[in-house]
């Protein structure tokens, strides 16, 4: 059987409760205008935003069995097959308080589950059997109690061994350690990109002199997102800046994630690195237009694919 498609790894999932609070103030009552709860974490989303453009899209990791009913509706809604694993406890549950009128979030995020040995083992030997059914897998966010920080350095070692390409998306000493062990493609925004490297990247030349020092070190892809002012691909030989089209931003949530989904969206596909910006800026710019991480119609993202200017650089 011949690998395809796409499977996301979400160690640390979450349901991600928005609340409208215009004029939020700490310390003081606020009323909210209206709320709503999104099955979330970063592996969740990009498997919600490839159903539809990728077949087949399969959501793997840890879900606490407490409140597991979110995120099972999300799967049968999307058609993704739900491969993750169930732990005792409650999944995390991240607060967001939207001010519109301030355009600010605060983020109040809660504990979550904690992973024992056992889980871990056997969701590793879950995605070896894996390997050889996905073409692509994705390695994204932080890491729950109870996991090692060399967690997706395991990880990138195993799926690359079996013959699968990884993406990986995460922060801190977890990322650090995956992107040692060379995996295909690695998101990181600015920031995360200034914490990996450990220094500060002021221009966009210093950006593009760090993508290519990773990818002369092995990685395959470096995409570099970089909010309003647009993203850096680069690849051995090539590198491109995307220029996202103005829009209403209503939210930002997931707007990361939808990027590196308009990018595996062009890879799944055969796409080139000129697809994969304007694919990957268009689903980011889509997102923004709506609340929590979805995307508009597909009509609207081929016309926002279109109005994303791409040049080459360097």
């Amino acid at each position: 059987m011949q690998a395809e498609g796409v499977a996301t790894v979400t160690l640390n999932a979450a349901l991600d409760h928005s609340l409208e609070c215009p004029g939020f103030r700490a310390g003081a009552v606020n009323r909210v205008i209206s709320h709503w709860v999104d099955p979330g974490g970063k592996g969740i989303n990009v498997a919600a935003f490839l159903a539809g453009w990728v077949r087949p899209v399969t959501a793997a990791g840890f879900l606490g069995r407490d409140n597991v009913q979110p995120f099972e509706a999300l799967f049968r809604a999307k058609g993704i097959e739900d491969r993750c694993r169930r732990v005792a406890g409650e999944t995390r549950v991240n607060l967001k308080v939207l001010d519109p009128a301030g355009n600010q979030v605060t983020d109040i995020n809660l504990p979550g589950v904690k992973v024992g040995e056992e889980d871990w083992a056997t969701l590793k030997q879950d995605l070896e059997s894996l390997a050889g059914t996905r073409r692509w897998f994705v390695l994204s966010g932080s890491l729950p109690a109870g996991l090692p920080e060399d967690a997706y350095a395991e990880l990138v070692c195993l799926l690359r061994r079996k013959g699968g390409l990884v993406a990986l998306d995460a922060s801190g000493p977890s990322m650090r350690l995956g992107v040692a062990e060379g995996p295909d493609l690695i998101k990181p925004n600015i920031h995360e990109l200034e914490e990996l490297l450990g220094r500060k990247l002021p221009k966009r030349e210093d950006v593009l002199a760090a993508a290519r020092g990773l990818v002369a070190q092995g990685i395959g892809r470096v995409v570099v997102s970089m909010g309003a002012d647009g993203a850096l691909l680069v690849e051995r030989g090539r590198a491109l800046f995307a220029k996202p089209p103005p829009v209403e931003v209503v939210s930002t949530v997931g707007a990361g994630d939808a990027m590196l989904s308009g990018v595996l969206a062009s890879l799944a596909g055969g796409g080139d690195l000129e697809e994969c910006a304007r694919r990957g800026t268009a689903f980011a710019v889509g997102t923004l237009t709506r609340h929590g991480p979805v995307l508009p119609p597909r009509a609207e993202v081929e016309t926002l694919m279109a109005r994303v200017k791409v040049e080459e650089v360097g």
